[in-house]
């Protein structure tokens, strides 16, 4: 055996510390894995779906992901599954969540409030799919979400040059579409009491 000279080999792991490392991304980017899907069109009944199966991806893959970079690996997936999902929604069918429920409102204690937060999220979520979605994608991820423009561009393999731009486009557009959705809210009311009479 004098003289054999072994390969060096990249250390492996252990199965603790990767548990770990796994454990650690999950609780750190649970929730907004969660909210970046939703807000790609991800209806809220099939979220919870939509996260697992981006989960099952990181735990696959997760000794190809960069140690720091595991947010951004996990935003990259949930685009991809997000797109999957809006593919297979399109062949099928669906009544909406609001719809199935018979837009009852929740009988939490407030239950007002919660209606409001739904109606505000429904529009959030009708001017986020009236943006192109490579505007869509920064403006949820940077905006939304507070990525950084680096980790934004690192999730969407793209030079960070081209997420500031897309960036720029996504704000303005962003900014005309709400102001446009806010002038119909508040002319609702009054085409309301017009018809009225």
């Amino acid at each position: 055996m004098d003289g054999l000279v072994l390969p060096t080999t990249r250390l492996l792991p252990s199965r603790a510390s990767r548990e770990q490392r796994f454990r650690s991304a999950v609780d750190a980017s649970y929730d907004v894995v969660w909210r970046f899907l939703r807000r790609l069109g991800v209806p809220e009944a099939a979220a919870e779906d939509a996260v697992q199966q981006v989960l099952l991806v990181f735990a696959k893959k997760l000794d190809t992901v960069e140690p720091l970079a595991e947010r951004s690996f996990l935003l990259a997936t949930a685009l991809r599954v997000a797109a999957d999902y809006r593919k297979q929604a399109s062949r099928r069918r669906e009544v909406s969540d609001d719809l199935a429920l018979g837009g009852e409102p929740s009988l939490a204690p407030d239950a007002e409030a919660e209606l409001d937060r739904r109606r505000a999220r429904r529009v959030l979520d009708d001017i986020l799919a009236r943006l192109p979605t490579e505007l869509c994608h920064v403006f949820v991820m940077c905006d939304l979400e507070e990525l950084t423009m680096s980790e934004a561009a690192h999730a969407l393999g793209i030079p960070a040059g081209t997420v500031a731009s897309r960036l720029r486009k996504a704000r303005e557009m962003f900014g005309e579409l709400a102001a446009a959705e806010r002038r119909r809210l508040g002319s609702e009311p009054d085409a309301a009491k017009g018809g009225a009479r």
